[in-house]
């Protein structure tokens, strides 16, 4: 009798949870048993490409990950670079495209709290936003519909919350028809004596949940970003996330005033997974395990269950190890600025993740199983280039049309060199993207130095709020931090490997025309699924050429 016949799910169910016949077998032998009803769940968002990389993680380790700047590389919940002076830059990029694409406002706005929470969760203040949108064809009125939704989301929570976007890239494309692409950025100086790190430690040592309440909002949402969007897509509404930037803000304050008072041991954010991927994050990666009641956790709704509250992605939540004996302090902290503060589990020796509820364990799983030994898929690479990219690159500059002094004739009409301008003056990826950027907050903090349109490259003044002991003012008064995103996706669908190139050098290049000198680099990956061959040739050759790029 197999594994899968003997479970008991349907094989449809398995197959709901994203997972594989195959994984179903693995986690059988993993557990020693069938796994109950939330353990499938979270297995099924851990084990999903959004979460644990699964078919991407072995072409990640081409990236140049280490330098003289570099103070945290990748696997914690930002990067963290040395800016001199005392001073400690965090940034990061992620994107939040399918929430984008059944829900335009909410799916951005919550996509600016998430990248928000992982630069605070270091220790650092947010001082910056930047975006990277993609649309179809504006003759569209769905893709209208999506554009509007999605910049208003973006500025509604970026000007809440107080931090300016500063800088950013829109372009139109049919082919993004229905699926936009919403990935952003955001940079935070360092406002901690030591970087906060999300390694749970100390045998006994309490955990605390702290932020907002759990609801049933953005359930299952790891899994749904890591699905191909389709007509049924629309239905996938509750797995996008609802967020409140005016208690994000309440968030920013109480954590970092939690982080300076030296009693927290480890944090990390509830983003994607929420409390199954903090507690097993924070686990394994400290090498200790978390025992977690629910009973204990503050909830916004009746009658929850556990599937629901261990796959729940309702925002503004993090999860603290606290030093034994200090948890008091912190939740004087938190309810200070009128936020949740429980302590709702402990670290233990066993390295397992275990769940209770209402007196009885509702899951039990080894905490590395579900972050880190984790399936990783080695497929093979396509022996030569999709057909697509291969007639693309016959194309050459015969084709174009003839061109004389008056113009040129195309499709048989005559344009002249004037209408020819105005034409590719009112293509909206060309045309001003002032409707945009003038709905953000730019100047918001004070040190914004060069603004959206301004240059190619956005500057921040960087100052510490707080005088250091690292840090002299007459030194530091004139010091900012240059950002950019950029990506000509055209370039990379056509060659993958020269386009990403091209990536890194026009970011690079962006930089230098502001006076600035290129640090690092954070990627942000939009690619079809890589378990099709074309969509992995596509992925495999980017990260080939990013990484040969930045070396």
């Amino acid at each position: 009798m197999s594994t899968i016949s003997s479970a008991p799910f349907t094989p449809e169910e398995i197959a709901a949870e994203g997972i594989k016949p195959e994984e179903y077998e693995d986690i059988v032998q993993r557990l020693g048993r069938h796994p109950n009803k939330a353990e499938l769940g979270m297995f099924g968002v851990m084990w999903s490409e959004h979460c644990c990389y699964k078919n991407s993680r072995p072409l990640l380790k081409q990236f140049p990950t280490e330098g003289d700047r570099i103070l945290v590389g990748p696997g914690e919940n930002a990067g963290v670079v040395d800016l001199g002076d005392g001073l400690q830059l965090a940034f990061k990029i992620e994107s939040h495209n399918h929430p984008s694409a059944v829900e335009p406002f909410q799916g951005a706005a919550t996509g600016v709290g998430g990248i928000l929470r992982d630069i605070f969760t270091m220790g650092a203040r947010p001082i910056a936003l930047l975006n990277s949108l993609r649309f179809g064809s504006l003759e569209d009125a769905k893709t209208r519909r999506l554009f509007n939704g999605v910049v208003s989301g973006i500025s509604h929570y970026g000007n809440c919350v107080g931090v300016p976007t500063v800088g950013g890239e829109v372009y139109f494309d049919p082919a993004y028809s229905g699926n936009p692409l919403v990935n952003v950025m955001a940079l935070g100086l360092m406002e901690t004596p030591e970087i906060v790190t999300s390694g749970a430690v100390g045998i006994g040592n309490p955990v605390l949940y702290v932020g907002s309440t759990t609801g049933r909002d953005g359930m299952g949402g790891a899994s749904f970003a890591s699905a191909e969007l389709s007509d049924e897509s629309m239905d996938d509404r509750p797995a996008v996330q609802v967020g409140d930037p005016f208690l994000e803000k309440s968030l920013i304050e109480a954590c970092l005033e939690a982080f300076k008072t030296g009693a927290v041991a480890a944090a990390q954010d509830m983003g994607a997974a929420g409390i199954t991927c903090s507690t097993s994050e924070m686990a394994a990666k400290g090498g200790v395990g978390i025992e977690l009641d629910l009973d204990k956790i503050p909830v916004r709704e009746t009658g929850m269950v556990p599937y629901e509250y261990l796959l729940s992605e309702s925002q503004e939540r993090m999860l603290f190890v606290a030093y034994k004996g200090r948890e008091q302090e912190l939740i004087d902290i938190f309810h200070r600025w009128g936020l949740q503060a429980v302590v709702a589990g402990t670290v233990i020796e066993q390295p397992i993740v275990r769940i209770l509820f209402q007196g009885g364990v509702a899951a039990e799983i080894p905490a590395t199983a579900l972050a880190d030994n984790t399936p990783i898929y080695h497929r093979e690479l396509l022996t030569e280039a999709p057909e697509y990219a291969r007639v693309a690159w016959e194309w050459t500059s015969d084709r174009l049309p003839t061109c004389t002094s008056a113009g040129i004739e195309i499709q048989g009409r005559s344009l002249t060199w004037n209408d020819i301008l105005l034409t590719l003056l009112d293509t909206p990826t060309i045309a001003s993207k002032r409707w945009v950027y003038r709905q953000y907050d730019h100047q918001v903090q004070n040190n914004t130095v060069i603004v959206p349109g301004g240059a190619d490259a956005a500057v921040v003044r960087v100052r510490p709020l707080e005088p250091s002991p690292n840090y002299s003012i007459n030194q530091g008064e004139n010091k900012g931090v240059a950002a950019t995103v950029d990506c000509n996706a055209r370039y990379v669908y056509l060659d993958p490997y020269e386009g990403a190139k091209a990536v890194v050098a026009e970011a690079a290049r962006n930089l230098s025309c502001v006076g600035a000198e290129p640090l690092a680099v954070t990627d942000n990956l939009n690619f079809g699924s890589p378990e099709k061959p074309i969509g992995y040739w596509q992925l495999a050759n980017a990260c080939r050429g990013i990484a040969e790029a930045c070396r």
